[in-house]
């Protein structure tokens, strides 16, 4: 045999130990997919590093749940915005909703997903996450202020007077005011002009000047009260209601020079503050700002010490000076319908205090003394607010104020509650 065929025979071995050897290493890769040691570490690591990520991310997300949620609470056709911890119970949340609604705690249901939302239990608990949609009920009559604060409606402006009214109303305020009537006025010093559809305060009545006690321009379209209306030096009286006057319509500094002035009434009005110049009516016995926009109440109030009948219902006032202590003649306080959540202290200074109205507010305690001072205290209207039985009964002299009470009324109640032997301060029984 050739030398050649040896070499030939050689070389086709060696590639069939190759091709051999191929197929072993990759049937053992089919078994074991790391042969190379360096491998393994290469491919865990890089799992490692993305496991833990994912934890450290997840837990961030957890914490930062923990801080705060976003929601939207859908109510009356509004919707409103809230933001609160997840860890927030449910009774917090309907302590926020309180100012942006009007709807008493109480007076609350929450609803999420088909299900009521439970006081004691935490948005988490109730599984309320951000961006969840809850609807609030509310039950009737449980509210402050004027009631629940519903959508804002594009409504039509309401005229008290048709066009020919109104002609009627030019034709009047041109026509000079008869003499024999002004004379009257001045005789009896009484100028009723109310419900007159009268636009400003006639010039006539300027002329009556100190023989005037009482001035009634009530329920017209007047916006204007001038300077003048000091001429009226000896007023007793003075009803300025039903106008829709704003704060720029009453010529405050005229007004408090009436020294004698006894009785003044600004109500229904559009009022959104009082000035300080009111604590400079010393003689005042009666005054009834309700119904306006008023949100406070100035400091100088406490100057009236005269000061018997105080109205301040249906506005948006959410807290009371503490110089309201100082009105110690007070006989009659009427605060229902605010956004009160608290009385000062000071009203057990009141000594003569008779009747308090404190319905639809926001209350959840009365002052500490109320009870142990204000001995003449007969009439507590608590409807609508947050007070129960069982807060009454804690304060030092509840027995006797309903002993008090029992004996004036002959055990009927007056607390507008008509049959009942039973105290009802218009809070759920416990």
């Amino acid at each position: 045999m050739s030398m050649s065929f040896f070499t030939n025979k050689s070389i086709i071995l060696k590639k069939i130990a190759l091709k051999y050897n191929k197929a072993k290493r990759l049937s053992l890769q089919s078994v074991s997919p790391s042969p190379n040691p360096n491998s393994p570490k290469q491919r865990k690591t890089p799992a490692k590093i993305i496991s833990r990520t994912e934890r450290k991310q997840k837990k961030m997300e957890v914490e930062g749940q923990d801080t705060a949620i976003n929601i939207t609470v859908k109510f009356s056709g509004r919707s409103i915005p809230v933001s609160v911890s997840l860890d927030s119970k449910i009774k917090d949340l309907k302590s926020l909703l309180q100012p942006l609604t009007n709807v008493l705690p109480r007076g609350q249901k929450l609803i999420f997903k088909g299900k009521l939302l439970v006081d004691g239990m935490t948005l988490r608990e109730s599984e309320v996450t951000n961006g969840a949609k809850v609807m609030l009920m509310a039950s009737q009559g449980l509210h402050q202020g004027e009631g629940p604060i519903l959508k804002d409606a594009k409504t039509r402006p309401i005229s008290r007077a048709n066009t020919s009214i109104n002609k009627t109303v030019n034709e009047k305020f041109e026509v000079l005011i008869d003499k024999n009537r002004v004379e009257r006025w001045k005789v009896t010093g009484v100028i009723g002009l109310a419900d007159s559809n009268l636009k400003a305060i006639p010039e006539e009545v300027w002329t009556c000047g100190p023989s005037t006690r009482a001035l009634d321009i009530s329920n017209n379209f007047i916006l204007d009260v001038p300077a003048q209306i000091g001429c009226l030096s000896s007023m007793q009286k003075c009803l300025l209601n039903g106008n829709g006057m704003l704060d720029d319509c009453i010529n405050w500094k005229g007004l408090t020079s009436l020294k004698h002035l006894k009785v003044l009434s600004v109500s229904h009005n559009n009022l959104s503050t009082l000035p300080s110049e009111l604590g400079a009516l010393c003689s005042l016995r009666q005054l009834d700002v309700s119904n306006n926009k008023l949100s406070s109440l100035p400091v100088e109030i406490g100057l009236l010490t005269q000061l018997e009948v105080l109205k301040v219902n249906n506005n948006r006032i959410s807290n009371i000076p503490m110089c309201i202590g100082d009105c110690i003649s007070l006989a009659e306080v009427d605060l229902s319908s605010n956004l009160l959540t608290e009385l000062p202290v000071t009203f057990g200074d009141l000594l003569n205090l008779k009747a308090l109205h404190l319905s639809n507010n926001g209350l959840k305690s009365l002052p500490s003394t109320i009870f142990k001072m204000c001995l003449q205290l007969s009439t507590l209207d608590l409807h609508n607010t947050e007070i129960t039985m069982d807060v009454l009964r804690q304060l030092e002299g509840w027995q006797d104020f309903d002993d008090r009470r029992r004996s004036k009324h002959q055990k009927q109640l007056d607390f507008r509650v008509v049959g009942s032997a039973e105290f009802d301060e218009g809070a759920d029984k416990l």
